[in-house]
C-alpha cells in the first residue's frame, strides 16, 4: 500500500518547447520527486533537465542508506553529468529541487530557484529559499520575500547545476511525515503566480493531491501571459502516520 498520494505536473506554458523536467516514484518505502528547470539563456535547457532528473534518481542509494551526505553525492553526480553534456556554444545549466521521504530519512535538496515547501495543518512548516540575488536582496533587508516575484533580478540564479566549483546544493531537513502533511515542488514558473497564503488554503480545502495541484493551477491560469515560461509541479500528500526518524 503507498504511503503518499502524489502527482507530477509540467508543461510548455506559452512557449512552444518545455525545458523543465519531474519525475515521482514511491517504490520500497522511498518516495522520490524530483524537479528540475533548465535555464534556457544557455542552451540545451531541455537537455539539461532531463540528464538532472535522470542522474539523481540513478546516483540514489538503497533504502535505509540515505542521508545528507548521500543526498549531496547524488547532486554532485548530477552536476558532473551535466557539465559533461556541455559543448563550445552550449553551456547548459538547470536548477533542481528534490524530495526523499523514508523511514529514517525526510530532507528537500535543491539548488537555484526551483522551490520546497512543506504543510502541516494548513501551514508552511519549511519552504527553501532560492539562490538568487533576488534571495540575497531579502536576507539584506532590501526587499521582502514576497517582492522577489517582480524583482527584476529574480532570474540571476547564484548556484545550478552545470557549473564548476562554488556551493552546490543546500539540504532542508524536514520532520517526520505525518498523516494529513503536505509537500509541494515547483519551478519559478508555477511559484510565481500563486502566492504562499495561497497555497496553503488550497491545500486545507483540497480532498487529495490532484485537486490541490488543480486549484493552483486554475490560479495560474487566470494570471499568465499568453507567452508564460514553462511550469512544473510536483504535489504530495501522506497518508499515514509519522515515520520514526
Amino acid at each position: 500500500m503507498n504511503s503518499f498520494d502524489a502527482v507530477a505536473f509540467t508543461s510548455p506554458g506559452g512557449r512552444g518547447y518545455n525545458e523543465d523536467a519531474v519525475l515521482l516514484v514511491e517504490d520500497g518505502g522511498r518516495l522520490t520527486a524530483i524537479l528540475a528547470d533548465g535555464l534556457g539563456a544557455y542552451g540545451g535547457g531541455e537537455i539539461a533537465s532531463a540528464a538532472a532528473v535522470a542522474a539523481l534518481r540513478q546516483h540514489l542509494p538503497p533504502l535505509g542508506y540515505m542521508n545528507d551526505a548521500a543526498f549531496s553525492a547524488c547532486f554532485a553526480a548530477a552536476n558532473a553529468t551535466v557539465l559533461a553534456q556541455q559543448k563550445p556554444g552550449l553551456s547548459m545549466k538547470s536548477t533542481a529541487v528534490a524530495l526523499i521521504l523514508e523511514p529514517g530519512y525526510a530532507a528537500f535538496a535543491h539548488t537555484g530557484d526551483s522551490r520546497g515547501y512543506a504543510f502541516r495543518g494548513g501551514n508552511i512548516v519549511c519552504q527553501t529559499f532560492d539562490h538568487s540575488v533576488s534571495q540575497m536582496a531579502v536576507f539584506r533587508g532590501d526587499i521582502d520575500q514576497a517582492q522577489i516575484r517582480s524583482h527584476p533580478s529574480r532570474s540571476q540564479l547564484l548556484r545550478a547545476l552545470g557549473i564548476e566549483g562554488g556551493l552546490l546544493e543546500e539540504i532542508t531537513a524536514l520532520a517526520p511525515p505525518q498523516a494529513g502533511d503536505a509537500f509541494l515542488l515547483c519551478s519559478d514558473g508555477f511559484w510565481e503566480y500563486v502566492t504562499e497564503e495561497e497555497m496553503a488554503a488550497d491545500v486545507l480545502k483540497a480532498r487529495n493531491a490532484r485537486e490541490w495541484l488543480n486549484f493552483m493551477l486554475n490560479r495560474i491560469e487566470g494570471r499568465v501571459a499568453k507567452d508564460h515560461d514553462n511550469l512544473s509541479a510536483i504535489a504530495v500528500r501522506s497518508l499515514t502516520a509519522s515515520f520514526e526518524l
